[in-house]
């Protein structure tokens, strides 16, 4: 699960605002990124046409200039805190759901906490 590099706390979620691209700490802000909600990587389509869903990602929001960036959870990232984060994502205010659409980015909704459940622990038993 996740990744081994982050840039963000594994035990709250917060970040800072230091790239403007993934990766690249090219911004000027540093203001604290607050976590809003979960996504997925878009990892293209199937022979299908069906989207393929990679890695589970954070949804940060810039708390001083509104910016929205996703970032790959980690395989240390509090699991307790990431399934906070969803149950608090499913009831998230209007506007910041409108910020995060319009930054193209489809947050995890109630129909996905078993995919959560599964990429966070593994399969369920049956």
């Amino acid at each position: 699960m996740g990744t081994v590099h982050r840039n963000h706390c594994p035990h709250c979620l917060h970040s800072l605002h230091v790239d403007t691209k993934p990766g690249n700490r090219a911004s000027d802000c540093r203001a604290r990124m607050v976590p809003i909600g979960l996504t997925c990587k878009h990892n293209g389509h199937d022979k299908y046409g069906n989207e393929r869903r990679g890695d589970i990602m954070l949804v940060h929001l810039c708390a001083a200039c509104g910016c929205v960036n996703i970032n790959r959870i980690a395989a240390d990232d509090s699991c307790c805190e990431i399934l906070d984060l969803f149950e608090r994502s499913q009831s998230m205010d209007p506007t910041e759901r409108a910020l995060v659409e319009q930054a193209g980015v489809r947050l995890l909704s109630g129909h996905d906490g078993e995919e959560l459940h599964t990429a966070l622990f593994g399969k369920r038993p049956c």
